[in-house]
């Protein structure tokens, strides 16, 4: 009975530590480091416990082959999680950060999304009156009337048959006006009137067919590719064309998805927003662009990070059966030395220190092996997903500092939890026992 009390008290403490490591901020782990490096130095345990690290660490190339398994089982674990994260990371960086607060994206009321949006020239026309939008030196408001549609084309790199759906917008000469960050870097702007495409450089790595000076068919009609432009946010994974001219290859008629305006100022989207309110003639919902595709982002960045954290946790449970095993051994190959450092006078906390430091130590090689393979692999690696159920959306890896700090803190953990039930049997050898077993 004893025994069960025992393990179930240090079961639960278990559990507080690893849930106050996950929560904690970083200064206030610092923090903790620094009370254990100055209890170390300072007291007479600590120093007990320093000297039994250092005799434990001194041998580890002695028992390189099972020092090893730890510190792979682990690096595989961070590496995989921190993969998964930097994919979530980067899809929410490329859409999260598309578009300003000083722009305004307005749909039909109801709409979540500018493929399920549709504004007739009436109600196009109303919205870009509001006297929030800015003008430019002809007094025309800058607004952006625009048209959203799927189309079909074939993948790069794939089967002839192989084809992928890529987000077409037909947008008219403001479309430049209003998103001053976007910018022709090969070829030329396409032509009003004309069956011509400009492609982003996201799409253009994604499809095939989409390099300047080449045609694609796209609906009935076979059009021109005549330019390539950058972006650096979501805009880059679509192609675009003349909106009359698409409007009337998928019979669209006057109708258009969405409006993009450019404010007076970043202050002037609330009042923009009542003003279409009050407006018993424009019932829409209007956001500035920032927030609209951060909203966008939210949901498949929240699935990725999901994914990843089951993966990683999977993997991490056979990392700790992996640390258990190994640091279990090693108490047992030490036996004598710990049963005769009781018997001197060493006690209990400074060898469950030191066998929780050895096992820490492993693990942390571990985070920063992981860490490293995945930034050096996957950081900018390129990738796509569907996105908002229209065309795929290219995006690359992104492996930040924070991205890195949290898959050391696994490590940490998973060596934590590795080392804590070794190093308690360890504590707890019978000094006698011990002694005859050796």
């Amino acid at each position: 009975m004893k025994s069960v009390l025992q393990n179930t008290g240090l079961g639960f403490g278990l559990l507080i530590a690893l849930v106050v490591w996950i929560l904690a901020p970083w200064y206030v782990l610092l923090a903790f480091a620094i009370a254990a490096v100055l209890w170390m130095l300072l007291s007479r345990g600590g120093r007990q416990a320093a000297s039994v690290s250092h005799v434990g660490i001194s041998t580890l190339g002695q028992r390189l082959g099972a020092s090893s398994v730890v510190v792979i089982g682990i690096a595989g674990v961070v590496a995989v999680l921190v993969a998964l994260l930097s994919m979530a990371e980067g899809y929410r960086h490329t859409v999260g950060n598309t578009g300003d607060a000083s722009t305004a994206i307005v749909l039909r009321g109801g709409s979540a999304a500018e493929v399920m949006s549709v504004m007739d020239r009436a109600l196009i026309s109303t919205v870009i009156q509001a006297p929030e939008i800015a003008r430019d030196a002809e007094n025309r408001p800058l607004a952006s009337p625009e048209l959203v549609v799927a189309a079909n084309l074939p993948l790069r790199g794939g089967a002839p048959d192989d084809d992928g759906s890529v987000q077409f917008r037909g947008v008219g000469e403001m479309a430049f006006q209003v998103r001053p960050n976007l910018r022709i870097v090969e070829g030329r702007m396409f032509e009003t009137g004309r069956r011509e495409l400009i492609v982003g450089k996201g799409a253009r790595r994604q499809f095939a067919g989409l390099e300047p000076g080449q045609t694609v068919r796209l609906g009935s009609d076979t059009w021109d590719v005549v330019g390539a432009f950058e972006s650096n946010d979501a805009m880059d994974s679509e192609i675009w064309g003349d909106a009359e001219v698409v409007a009337t290859t998928y019979r669209r008629g006057a109708s258009r998805a969405s409006v993009t305006a450019r404010l007076t100022s970043p202050d002037a989207f609330k009042a923009f927003k009542a003003t279409l309110d009050a407006d018993p003639r424009t019932q829409v919902e209007a956001s500035t662009t920032l927030d609209y595709f951060a909203k966008q982002s939210e949901g498949m960045s929240k699935v990725l990070r999901i994914i990843g954290i089951v993966v990683g946790s999977i993997m991490a449970v056979g990392a700790v059966f992996g640390a258990l095993n190994t640091m279990f051994a090693t108490v047992a190959a030490r036996a004598r030395e710990i049963a005769t450092l009781r018997a001197i006078g060493f006690r209990g906390l400074p060898v469950v220190v030191a066998v929780m430091l050895e096992t820490m130590l492993l693990a942390l090689a571990g985070g920063l092996l992981g860490g490293f393979i995945a930034w050096v692999v996957f950081d900018g690696y390129g990738a796509s997903t569907l996105a908002g159920g229209v065309g795929q959306m290219t995006f690359e890896f992104l492996v930040t500092p924070a991205l890195l700090w949290s898959g050391l803190k696994w490590a940490l953990a998973i060596g934590f939890v590795g080392g804590l039930f070794p190093a308690v049997r360890a504590a707890q050898l019978p000094v006698t026992a011990a002694l005859r077993a050796a």
